[in-house]
């Protein structure tokens, strides 16, 4: 950045199985106003969220499978052959209440 400061991001990197079916998958959480990425304490390794809101931990499988989902659920399609990037916070609030079991199993994509 121009102005000397550094910019924290988290990426989460989902591979198709088995390999070479399809592009990477990458879900990048870039820090801004009220949020946060892991950057040191106290925040732990893989803490992703707002600061007052939904949050996940990306080393849990069940966060991993929650953003899978809504990611899936919103158009990525695996067996495409070159990396996708999406912003990991249009993701998370969703993703966040599936695992809270605040949505319904058939409509990860929505929070409620």
């Amino acid at each position: 950045m121009a102005d000397g400061s550094r910019c924290c991001h988290e990426t989460l990197t989902l591979h198709p199985q088995p390999a070479g079916t399809g592009g990477p998958l990458r879900i990048v959480f870039t820090e801004g106003p009220d949020r946060y990425v892991p950057g040191g304490a106290p925040l732990g390794s893989g803490d992703v969220g707002y600061v007052r809101g939904a949050s996940l931990n990306l080393h849990e499988p069940g966060a991993v499978r929650a953003l899978l989902d809504v990611a899936l659920a919103r158009g990525w399609q695996p067996a495409v052959r070159q990396a996708v990037e999406l912003d990991g916070w249009s993701l998370l609030e969703a993703a966040a209440a599936a695992r809270t079991g605040t949505t319904g199993p058939n409509n990860p994509t929505q929070a409620s």
